[in-house]
């Protein structure tokens, strides 16, 4: 799964690549990311957020207690009556997106015709929800029966759609960006299509005769209720931040978006990967009402997941200006952009150890089926975040915005730990700390090295793209060596771990 979200990841670069070079951080792009960023929480709050994390373990339920035909059974009533819902709330939107525009960017009506397009593009973009609605369903279906490519790859389809729009059908709109948001729409379809025929080759058939009610729906939907803001700090934090960013100087909200694609990077790759892959396995523990195995599998992710994220935190804070100007400085994308671009990436970075380590606590959560702690800390996180944006925005402007993200996920994960400690009393906690110190110390030094290294090979972060393409491939290669090297030296479980999949991968 995360060799497939690399891919998915690459070609995401891929897109903002040609996004920033042809649009910039001005007026249009501040636009699209608004109108993108509406449909895209919806999917993360109700499809990928709370859709899938209260089906994965209802479904399992089903499928470990009662076997495969009443678990499609209910799969199949999921997909029709989803069908429905989505329908709905996709006219919905596009019926309230001037009130809907209004609320999340209210800085944008200061500026001639800005509110106007993103009205528009968020129309166009809504329909969006429907087809990732479902494909989220479809992800929940085929990861439970152990098949985590499909859903892992789907990604890509957007992304080229939406690569391929900019050059294809973008200059041959009167506003360009909106052939970007067609685009979209089309990435959607894309994906949608991409999960049927592998659902077919696990047995689940469509057509087969299905009520739009059964009994496990009202399981999903009492689950589902309390986990919309508990599944989905994050991305509410992140829409806090574009809504006060839309307050400051136009470029903010680009600013803070590009910044955010970058975080995404390890934390798609890495944390999301770990804490989706894992969600199945917890879920089959806690109906088999497993602890021994369900606590060996927490601490694991955990473990796995901080091993990997905290030398990738530390490695974007130090690098993280040429990184910004490799990928993203071109055409409209200026040297200015890429200095407040970088800004705001140092600020997510304190956080995304973070934002990583709360995906597997969260889900363990919800395999034990306790869908209100986290939602009821969620709100704690998200009132923090507010209060922090509006303080830290006035001195530090976006970057204080993206510091508020990082502060109130680190609250959000102290809480959740807090409380998950008094479930599952075990030893292993004490190998966590332990594990989790000697990640930090290599961490460090690695930083150091690579510093060193950065400061011989990239003399200025503004460099042609040759020079920064190698002076940042060897910082980075040096930096992995190293780290390695350490983890060696202190013998850290997690890199056993982590080159035992590398060579199985690679001698299947």
């Amino acid at each position: 799964m995360g060799a497939a979200t690399f891919l998915s990841r690459i070609f995401g670069f891929i897109r903002d690549m040609v996004i920033a070079s042809v649009f910039g951080a001005g007026l249009s792009a501040d636009a699209f990311f608004v109108a993108f960023r509406i449909p895209n929480l919806l999917r993360r709050l109700f499809a990928e957020g709370s859709l899938s994390i209260t089906f994965v373990p209802v479904f399992s339920e089903y499928l470990t207690n009662s076997g495969q035909n009443e678990a499609f059974r209910l799969a199949r009533s999921a997909v029709r009556t989803l069908t429905v819902l989505l329908i709905l709330v996709a006219l919905g939107g596009i019926l309230l997106s001037p009130l809907i525009v209004r609320l999340i960017a209210p800085g944008f009506s200061a500026t001639p015709g800005k509110l106007a397009l993103t009205v528009t593009l968020t129309r166009m973009i809504f329909p969006y929800i429907f087809f990732i609605g479902l494909v989220a369903l479809f992800m929940g279906i085929l990861n439970v029966l152990g098949h985590f490519a499909a859903p892992a790859l789907a990604p890509v389809c957007l992304n080229i759609a939406m690569i391929g729009s900019v050059f294809l059908i973008a200059p041959f709109m009167s506003d360009p960006v909106t052939g970007l948001a067609i685009g979209v729409i089309i990435g959607g379809i894309l994906q949608l299509l991409l999960q049927v025929p592998f659902l077919i080759k696990q047995g689940f058939i469509f057509w087969k005769k299905a009520s739009f009610y059964h009994p496990g729906l009202k399981k999903i939907g009492v689950l589902m209720l309390p986990t919309i803001l508990g599944a989905a700090v994050y991305q509410i934090n992140i829409l806090v931040g574009t809504l006060l960013a839309s307050l400051l100087p136009q470029g903010s909200v680009s600013y803070l978006y590009y910044a955010d694609r970058l975080v995404q990077f390890p934390l798609g790759i890495f944390a999301i990967a770990i804490a989706t892959a894992v969600l199945p396995t917890l879920s089959r523990q806690a109906a088999a009402k497993d602890m021994d195995g369900l606590n060996e599998t927490f601490a694991y992710a955990l473990r796995l997941v901080l091993f990997i994220t905290v030398p990738a935190m530390i490695g974007l804070i130090v690098l993280r200006e040429p990184i910004v100007a490799l990928l993203f400085k071109r055409g409209a994308f200026d040297a200015a952009t890429v200095r407040q671009t970088a800004d705001a990436l140092l600020y997510y970075c304190f956080g995304l150890w973070a934002f990583s380590a709360v995906r597997v606590v969260v889900s363990t959560f919800y395999a034990l089926q306790d869908t209100r702690t986290p939602v009821r800390i969620a709100i704690i996180a998200i009132t923090a975040n507010i209060i922090l944006g509006i303080i830290l925005m006035k001195p530090l402007a976006h970057g204080g915005l993206a510091l508020a993200t990082s502060l109130s996920s680190i609250l959000n994960l102290v809480l959740l730990i807090s409380v998950l400690r008094q479930r599952l009393s075990f030893w292993d906690w004490g190998h966590i700390a332990i594990s989790g110190i000697k990640t930090i110390a290599c961490s460090i030094i690695m930083g150091i090295g690579v510093r060193i290294m950065a400061y011989y090979t990239i003399s200025s972060p503004t460099a042609p793209f040759t020079h920064l393409l190698a002076g940042l491939s060897v910082s980075i290669i040096c930096g992995l060596i190293l780290y390695a090297g350490l983890s060696k030296l202190v013998r850290s479980s997690e890199l056993k771990t982590v080159m035992s999949v590398v060579r199985n991968r690679l001698l299947k």
